[in-house]
């Protein structure tokens, strides 16, 4: 990379490591029941990652995916609604009873193309917005569209849909760097399809684990800690399956969903340890759906749970937990204070 406005690449930071312990299932096969799930709980959540394809407001499906559990905890959704008119979306959100639970609106923006018509109702909007972008690749257009974004002063969403690479993270750490040159005070930007990144299930986790591409990971999420004000989201993988089904509270353990949930969870741990050491705690955001450009599968009610229970099992912190689930989006997309 020839440019100097990033930081040089390193290893991973000297954070406590976690124990092996860490990523084995608390489930014993002669146990027979499933055990009580964790009591390390969020105080309240933000869904930071609410994409509704059918363009309706009162995102009707995500609250019943959500029930009682996750639904009982909301305190502030960020809404994405793809392809539908922002004009009449912003007009209908502001007489919403849902309005004062919308932390914010999350725009998409092509990163190559910015439209010119998005200013003026990102200026006039009494809705809280966003900015959201899928990147590909590094170009002279992706950095001036991100430092477009960057220059609206709002957190802005990447959708890392790129396989990574020594080439496409210096591609990539290049992109932020030039596109933040100049820019006073940039605003969070928020990383996806990273936590958990996508990979094959039908890949033993034995062999996942001496895999060169997991070997990787962890250089590479230590890399993109680096750069400045940026946070990783914690949301469903496209692995080629549906986010399995929570098992009832005392069902056996060899159900079928049972033992997909628990393989589910020993592979989010693999990645979400390395995750924590390089971001910490404070830069790591819940979401319940897949990333913008996904086509993965996911119930909110079902993510939640298999991503709080794998958060919980690593690190039985409560200021942890609450900082995932809660305090991290409402620092990044919250109103800001002087």
């Amino acid at each position: 990379m020839a440019s100097a406005a990033h930081p040089k690449r390193k290893g991973p930071k000297d954070l406590p490591k976690l124990p092996p312990s860490a990523f084995s299932s608390p489930v014993t096969e002669s146990s027979g029941i499933l055990p009580s799930p964790s009591t390390i709980q969020p105080e309240v959540v933000i869904d930071a990652n609410v994409v509704v394809a059918d363009g309706d407001v009162t995102h009707p499906q995500w609250k019943k995916e959500a029930g009682q559990v996750l639904g009982g905890k909301i305190r502030g959704v960020v809404l994405s609604l793809p392809g539908a008119d922002l004009d009449k979306v912003t007009k209908e959100l502001e007489s919403s009873p849902d309005l004062d639970r919308i932390l914010s609106l999350s725009v998409p923006y092509d990163i190559e193309k910015p439209d010119p018509s998005l200013e003026p109702v990102l200026a006039s909007s009494k809705v809280p917005t966003s900015l959201t972008t899928v990147y590909n690749a590094s170009s002279p257009e992706t950095i001036a569209g991100l430092k477009w974004a960057l220059e609206r002063g709002r957190p802005v969403d990447v959708d890392l849909q790129v396989v990574l690479t020594d080439a496409t993270l210096e591609g990539f750490e290049d992109v932020v760097g030039k596109a933040t040159e100049g820019v006073a005070s940039p605003p969070p930007i928020i990383l996806s399809n990273v936590l958990p990144p996508p990979h094959d299930l039908d890949l033993p986790i034995i062999k996942l684990m001496n895999h060169p591409t997991y070997l990787a990971f962890s250089n590479q999420v230590a890399a993109l800690s680096l750069l400045p004000n940026v946070y990783i989201k914690f949301l469903p993988p496209s692995w080629d399956s549906p986010t399995p089904q929570t098992p009832y509270p005392g069902s056996p353990i060899d159900t079928a969903e049972g033992k997909i949930q628990r393989e589910w969870k020993r592979r989010i741990k693999l990645y979400l340890g390395p995750v924590l050491e390089a971001f910490g705690y404070q830069r790591i955001i819940f979401g319940s759906s897949p990333s913008i450009a996904s086509r993965a599968k996911s119930n909110a009610g079902d993510w939640y749970e298999i991503a709080r229970e794998s958060l919980a099992e690593l690190v039985s912190d409560q200021e942890f937990v609450d900082a995932v689930f809660h305090g991290n989006a409402l620092k990044v997309y919250g109103p800001k204070t002087e």
